[in-house]
């Protein structure tokens, strides 16, 4: 029997695998590329400023013709504008701002790393260009901005990374998008689904980027006993190989969110020097840090994110962290630092251990969650 739920049906998709809306990894040829393999492609759309967003779902439409879909944040802390939470940072962000580019200029003679441009600092913050009018970065009319471009663009799926996408929800529906949400705790769960939601992705503690507190193994079964019942659940988090895929479903997930696997492939937007990063990697390889975003996320171990806790310093919240890190990444990237910038990634990086087309991860995938639910006795 093939791999397939009720997710496959609701999407329009072969296989019940979806790809990881990833900024900066999950450019149109990688999504293109997951859809055609029979998943569903989503950009990681992110950081991208209004314009290049619908250039972005553009491409995506002239690389395939197989359904896809586009991530987004809408983090309530910026689109409410209400203060960072407690014990985060001060209130007033700005008032630190000196202090920290100075700390952030002191790592960078320290480690020797080359000037850059403003431009190439923004960008490597995920910056959207500035100067054409457009909102500022992660700014409540940034989202809003964002949106209205989702919803023109009439895109087949939508993904809420962070936040609740209720304010959009009706005119989304009635392009005919489905609407799906991340969440890392069953109360976020019960939130949006309230709100009309299509789908759920619980995401553990052991995905790349931005997670959860609780573990994936713990957190899915939890989830789905929640609000499985009234809308479909996919698992996510250190999902690396079809063995994750098959113990996502067993969990009570109809499908999985994969992100990590797909890094280390040729299509993937990243630098070549952080897809062998990856593949370098073993389970112990990652840590949880808000040095490069200002919230919570999980990459490969660095001596920028060292360098905080050495320092017992606080990030920045998001977006004014971002100011602070975008020269060192950027000077990082220029430099093909594994060392300082190697990226996002979650716990299961020690199963990659090559780059290789996403069809290929995408076969494998498949393969291995219908050997691994064969040998469960639940596929015949």
């Amino acid at each position: 029997m093939a791999l397939k739920s009720r997710i496959c049906e609701m999407l329009g998709i072969r296989y019940p695998i979806l790809l990881a809306g990833m900024g900066g990894a999950s450019v149109p040829a990688l999504a293109a590329a997951v859809s055609n393999a029979g998943g569903l492609g989503v950009l990681g759309a992110a950081a991208c400023s209004p314009d290049q967003l619908r250039d972005w779902i553009r491409q995506t439409r002239e690389l395939t013709d197989k359904p896809f879909g586009v991530d987004t944040l809408l983090p309530a802390s910026v689109r409410r504008g209400s203060a960072p939470q407690s014990g985060a940072a001060p209130q007033n962000p700005m008032d630190l701002m000196g202090e920290y580019q100075q700390f952030a200029r002191d790592f960078m003679d320290r480690e020797e790393l080359p000037e850059v441009d403003a431009a190439a600092a923004m960008r490597a913050a995920g910056a959207p260009e500035m100067g054409k009018g457009g909102p500022q970065l992660f700014s409540k009319e940034f989202f809003e901005a964002q949106m209205e471009v989702v919803i023109e663009e009439k895109v087949p799926v939508y993904a809420a990374g962070l936040g609740n996408p209720e304010p959009w929800m009706d005119r989304l529906h009635a392009n005919g998008t489905k609407v799906m949400a991340v969440i890392g705790k069953v109360k976020h769960a019960e939130q949006v689904v309230g709100s009309g939601i299509d789908m759920i992705v619980a995401q553990g503690h052991d995905g790349g980027g931005h997670n959860s507190p609780i573990g994936t193994i713990s957190l899915i079964p939890q989830v789905v006993d929640a609000v499985g019942d009234r809308v479909p659940v996919l698992g996510a988090g250190g999902i690396s190989d079809g063995r994750g895929v098959a113990a996502a479903m067993m969990l009570g997930a109809e499908g999985a969110w994969v992100g990590t696997a797909f890094l280390a492939t040729e299509e993937a937007g990243i630098e070549r020097f952080q897809k062998e990063a990856i593949t370098e990697s073993g389970d112990a390889d990652t840590v949880v840090s808000r040095s490069l975003t200002g919230k919570p996320a999980r990459m490969i171990r660095n001596k920028w994110a060292d360098a905080w806790v050495q320092a017992g310093k606080e990030p920045l919240p998001m977006p004014y962290q971002s100011m602070i890190s975008g020269p060192v990444m950027a000077s990082g990237i220029k430099a093909e630092r594994k060392d300082v910038i190697p990226g996002f990634a979650g716990q299961g990086i020690g199963l990659i251990d090559s780059i290789r087309p996403a069809a290929e991860v995408m076969r494998d995938l498949v393969d291995g969650a219908e050997k691994a639910l064969a040998s469960a006795g639940i596929y015949k």
